[in-house]
């Protein structure tokens, strides 16, 4: 197995990421990995997503994880509208790398990833499948909790939006979160085949999200439903070994 250092550039900013890949050199199965929306600053000894990208790395998966834009070492401000550009950057990447089966490049999304996840399978059919976890069918009710200018003032405390005059729009910025709504994409998946995973423990998303996502999605689809799991799903023993098993049947 070997990591290789990566740097991505989406609209002028780099972003940086993580290869992970099997030995041996017949083309193999690609896995882009994304995370969900920071609540907390960064912490540089958190080895989470590396920890996750080897175990799908070991079990035969070229592997991607990277920062998006305005989180660990990549560049710019987050901006979820963005987001869906630096993933479309990890796409690009990861499809023109000669290792990689062209034909079985999937997504792995974490909350806000996972929206993001859902919205760029929707517009590229180079995804072959999708696997999402605790994600969100809309963002009305997180704005409920937490108006659009506190939001942004929490992500500028803990450094995810890091230039004084960004936004230039908090209207805008929020209303990037409506364009990636993932209810109003999730059925452009089909006929590529889709994985919802949710905890029935889910303190920040609520379960009835993951329902309501699996009711408008299209066939193939599947719910599973994790009892006692919270919302941090990559700590989540049972959500990840089922995510894994799902990917080693489709890929």
């Amino acid at each position: 197995m070997e990591m290789r250092g990566v740097r991505l550039q989406a609209d002028g900013l780099e972003l940086t990421g993580e290869l992970h890949l099997p030995s041996g050199d017949k083309l193999l199965p690609a896995l882009c990995i994304c995370h969900g929306i920071p609540a907390v600053p960064p912490d540089p000894s958190d080895r989470g997503y590396t920890l996750l990208a080897q175990r799908f790395c070991r079990a035969g998966f070229i592997t991607l994880i990277f920062s998006f834009r305005g989180t660990g070492r990549s560049e710019g401000n987050l901006d979820i509208l963005g987001w869906t550009r630096d993933l479309q950057a990890a796409l690009d990447f990861l499809h023109n790398l000669k290792e990689v089966d062209k034909g079985s490049l999937s997504l792995l999304g974490f909350s806000g990833g996972a929206a993001v996840s859902i919205y760029a399978a929707a517009h590229d059919p180079r995804v072959s499948s999708v696997a999402t976890c605790a994600c969100p069918a809309d963002f009305r009710s997180i704005f409920q909790r937490e108006t659009p200018v506190g939001a942004v003032q929490r992500l500028r405390e803990i450094g995810a939006i890091r230039d004084r005059d960004f936004p230039p729009s908090i209207e805008e910025w929020e209303r990037g979160f409506e364009t990636i709504t993932p209810i109003n994409w999730i059925d452009k998946i089909s006929p590529r085949h889709l994985l919802l995973v949710h905890g029935d423990a889910d303190e920040l998303i609520p379960l009835e999200h993951a329902q309501r996502l699996y009711e408008k999605a299209n066939e193939p689809k599947e719910l599973r439903v994790i009892p006692g799991a919270r919302h941090k799903m990559r700590l989540e023993e049972a959500a990840m070994a089922v995510v894994l098993d799902w990917l080693k049947v489709r890929c």
